[in-house]
């Protein structure tokens, strides 16, 4: 047993098996599958933290808007993200209160509404790049674009979509409360899609931010902050890769976070895939917070992450 405390970084993506697979009640299997491996870590006596995207579901959200757009007023980024964070964070709730129960453990899951202070000088807000929602043609999407005064990309020859920008994550405000509660034996699912991106007036008044913080960014920031004994990132493949797809792919087991470092800048990771992930451990292990280990793998093999037995282990430089 161990009263360590685990930061369970989760995929939007992880949550929606396929383009069949794409209502409610689809998802909230999906989650129901999650939360098993995320029991059976806080059955060991982890405490957990667990973050997850929401690319998927805020499509949804902000295409429903659109639809509707001439009938009701128009989502705005930062209320989608909430809406998922109270949507998906009851999911897991559920899920993991009938674990629990069926195992007879005197836990308990909480969902918190987070919101992240993000900086209004950030340089992403000069140049959108995060690309969000379904595709369209070109005429469409510069219509819903001079409709709805939207910025529209193409991208990567797939078609075009709504871009928006992905400031660096800053002060996660609800912290306290998150560590509190973690503290208290609670499993908590907070900083969901990255966080509310927020931007702070010297009067400390809160302004929503139309932009999406990258959720494994933020997901490190809070690893750092609470000061975990493990971050584990899950993805939908075993390990990290070299030369991924490549005559000379190769597994990685264990890696130090220089020799990670050294692949990233030479751009064996993708940047739109795992390239992000491994930049999130890097940074989670940058913070001098003593005993500490990253692990990205599948979220099926959760308890054998935590043990490094399954997954790619990054370990800080001594």
């Amino acid at each position: 047993m161990t009263t360590d405390l685990a930061v369970v970084a989760i995929g939007g993506n992880a949550l929606i098996a396929d383009e069949a697979h794409q209502g409610l009640d689809d998802q909230a299997r999906a989650v129901a599958m999650a939360c098993v491996a995320v029991a059976d870590l806080a059955q060991k006596g982890w405490r957990v933290v667990v973050t997850h995207g929401n690319g998927p579901q805020v499509g949804f959200i902000l295409r429903r808007s659109e639809i509707a757009s001439r009938e009701v007023p128009v989502v705005p980024m930062d209320y989608a993200t909430a809406d998922t964070q109270g949507a998906i964070g009851s999911m897991f709730q559920r899920a993991l209160f009938r674990e629990f129960q069926t195992r007879n453990l005197n836990l308990s899951a909480v969902t918190l509404v987070t919101h992240v202070v993000v900086d209004s000088g950030d340089p992403a807000f000069l140049n959108p790049e995060k690309p969000i929602g379904p595709f369209y043609s070109p005429e469409r999407a510069l219509e819903l674009g001079n409709r709805l005064g939207w910025r529209v990309a193409e991208d990567s020859g797939r078609g075009w979509r709504r871009v928006v920008p992905s400031p660096q994550p800053g002060a996660i405000l609800e912290i306290d409360d998150i560590a509190d509660l973690a503290a208290r034996g609670r499993v908590v699912v907070a900083c969901g899609g990255g966080g509310i991106p927020v931007f702070r007036g010297p009067d400390g008044t809160l302004t929503g931010v139309e932009a999406v913080i990258d959720k494994d960014r933020t997901s490190a920031l809070l690893a750092r902050l609470l000061g975990a004994q493990a971050f584990l990132l899950c993805t939908g493949v075993d390990a990290v890769f070299t030369d991924w797809g490549g005559p000379r792919q190769k597994k990685l087991v264990r890696v130090s976070a220089g020799e990670a470092r050294s692949l990233l800048q030479a751009g064996e990771f993708g940047a739109g895939s795992m390239g992000p992930k491994v930049e999130a451990a890097l940074s989670y292990l940058a913070a001098p917070t003593g005993r500490k280990r990253a692990v990205i793998g599948r979220l099926e093999n959760l308890s054998q992450l935590v043990e490094g037995t399954s997954g790619t282990t990054f370990e800080g430089e001594s």
